[in-house]
């Protein structure tokens, strides 16, 4: 008997309305949710996912500092109401931007215009948990997920994807069948080798990689400050000066902490020493992250990671099998200093969720219609990030093309304009959250407002309230 005769297969009369997701995090977990109005789920996860805010084996990047932009906010509580309120309860911040954020751009400091969009400040393990816990809340029993299990490869041709090949904890393989198959497994997605077994060509990929490390510890911020509406500190890297580009961020997090993270291109790289920690910090562009922890009590080690390369795979250009969607990382994993991952993952599932709804879970274009949809997501993000770390010397093969030369001043001059002009800064959030695409800074007000340039004199300090500073004067 061969070994594909020897496979037991787990299917029902019923498989065209499950569907099947792979992955149980962040993305896995949205998406999901996203299809249980339309079907049963069934997620795939190789881990053992906790119960409370732990970290997990896959996810070692929850160590760094996480930004949810109000985008995706917004995108997973329309998904799963009452997960705003969930996170507020647990200590999770919200925090208004740019009134709440203390940033240092490579032009130059931000001022701290009024509210226009704003920023969750958490841990990963919190917003995770928080995210499974509504997913059951909000699914009953459509959701069914499968742990310890690994999905070996999918089922079908090139024309459509019918299922998927498993091996169970112990060790036992099955075929699972479903009308539709959700690759959100993230940076390690297998679906290039898989769909090269159906006979379908890998997808096109970008790889941008600035050699970027990150190190990060959590501190206990000042007593004084936890029950402020305390602002992120940002000082930005440079990515087109001499040397490497290096940054640092403070993020307040729940349970009156602070999360540190640092970064570093190749040849200006953090290490893993906790003695190293602060002196890099006080080597930043700006002191101010090193000045404001300098006191502080560490609480954890220094955690590095080195898990950073901007890649993207380009489905929507691809002939995907109909029955089958990639979100998340697996399509495109970002520099995480920009923090868009988790908000393109969120708006990506509200994307699969309205599509489905539109078009019919049997329509054939479903798919394809999806990986569009997805692509506008990822290109707002991809702009950002990739377009800024591929002026990084090596980060590409060829280096920068002219598009992304041209690209990128512009956005300099959007920038630029930015630090003293509270209109063009409210557009540059709304673009820097995923709550607008990049078109909307192409507008005729917004180029004679780039044109005209800053309206105010630049910062020479950080813009701290005298309240914070006697906040910190306190400790």
């Amino acid at each position: 008997m061969s070994a594909r005769a020897a496979i037991s297969t787990t299917a029902d009369a019923g498989a065209g309305r499950r569907a099947i997701v792979i992955g149980g995090g962040l993305t896995g977990m949205l998406a999901a949710q996203a299809l249980a109005g339309e079907a049963h789920v069934t997620v795939i996860e190789r881990d053992t996912l906790p119960d409370a805010p732990e970290p997990r084996k896959g996810l070692p990047q929850a160590h760094h500092a996480h930004l949810l932009w109000s985008g995706g906010a917004d995108a997973i509580e329309t998904l799963l109401p009452g997960t705003a309120e969930a996170l507020a309860g647990r200590g999770a911040r919200r925090i208004p931007l740019t009134a709440g954020m203390v940033g240092l751009s490579p032009q130059g400091w931000f001022r701290r215009w009024d509210e226009s969009n704003y920023v969750i400040g958490c841990t990963r393990d919190l917003l995770d948990a928080v995210v499974r816990e509504m997913t059951r809340e909000h699914s009953g029993d459509r959701i069914t997920v499968l742990q310890r299990t690994e999905v070996l490869g999918l089922e079908g041709d090139a024309s459509m994807v019918t299922g998927v090949r498993i091996r169970r904890a112990g060790g036992a393989e099955d075929v699972l069948s479903a009308g539709l198959v959700v690759d959100a497994s993230g940076r390690s997605s297998r679906t290039p080798q898989w769909l090269g077994v159906l006979g379908v060509r890998a997808p096109a990929c970008r790889v941008v990689d600035s050699g970027l490390v990150y190190a990060s510890r959590v501190y206990r911020a000042p007593e004084k400050t936890h029950h402020m509406a305390w602002p992120i500190i940002n000082i930005q890297a440079v990515n087109r000066g001499e040397g490497p580009g290096q940054s640092g961020v403070i993020l307040p997090v729940e349970d009156g902490r602070w999360l540190v993270t640092l970064s570093g291109t190749k040849g200006g790289q953090p290490t893993g020493s906790n003695d190293d920690f602060l002196p890099f910090a006080r080597r930043l562009r700006h002191p101010v992250v090193g000045e404001l922890i300098e006191n502080l009590t560490p609480l954890t080690d220094t955690r590095i990671s080195r898990t950073t390369v901007n890649s993207r795979r380009f489905y929507e250009k691809t002939a995907v099998p109909r029955g089958f969607v990639v979100l998340g990382d697996a399509v495109a994993a970002y520099n995480p200093a920009y923090g868009h991952g988790m908000s393109v993952a969120a708006l990506s599932a509200l994307t699969l969720r309205d599509t489905v709804r539109r078009y019919g879970w049997a329509d054939p274009g479903v798919s394809r219609r999806v990986q569009k949809g997805v692509a506008a997501h990822v290109n707002t993000a991809w702009s950002f990030a990739a377009g800024s770390d591929v002026f990084y010397p090596g980060a590409t093969e060829n280096g920068p093309t002219l598009g992304e030369r041209v690209a990128a001043r512009f956005v300099d001059r959007l920038i630029h304009t930015a630090t003293g002009s509270g209109r063009v800064a409210r557009g540059v959030t709304d673009v820097m959250t995923l709550q607008a695409g990049p078109h909307t800074l192409a507008r005729p007000s917004a180029l004679v407002a780039a044109i005209r340039g800053p309206l105010k004199p630049p910062l020479s300090q950080p813009p701290l309230t005298a309240e914070e500073r006697q906040a910190l004067a306190a400790t």
